[in-house]
């Protein structure tokens, strides 16, 4: 239980950073949607060039990483259309 607590909130803070960095105006729980997902992006990706995190400000770090491809990608997606 509070390992996902722990992820909203990181995944909440991440996605607040990435919005802010990529800026993408989205609300609270996109943000969240964005950091959790950008977790998983980001330490996918990372891992395939050998960096990891062991502890939170790791975790936040990857986690908007992850966020900024993702608001990138779906901005790329979007100037397509």
């Amino acid at each position: 239980m509070l390992g996902i607590i722990s992820g909203i909130i990181v995944g909440a803070i991440a996605g607040f950073i990435a919005s802010r960095i990529m800026h993408s105006e989205s609300g609270l729980l996109m943000n969240i949607i964005l950091g959790i997902a950008g977790g998983f992006v980001g330490s996918l990706v990372l891992s395939l060039i050998g960096i990891g995190s062991t502890n939170i400000i790791g975790s936040i770090l990857v986690a908007v990483v992850g966020a900024c491809i993702i608001i990138a990608v779906v901005n790329y997606i979007q100037k397509k259309k």
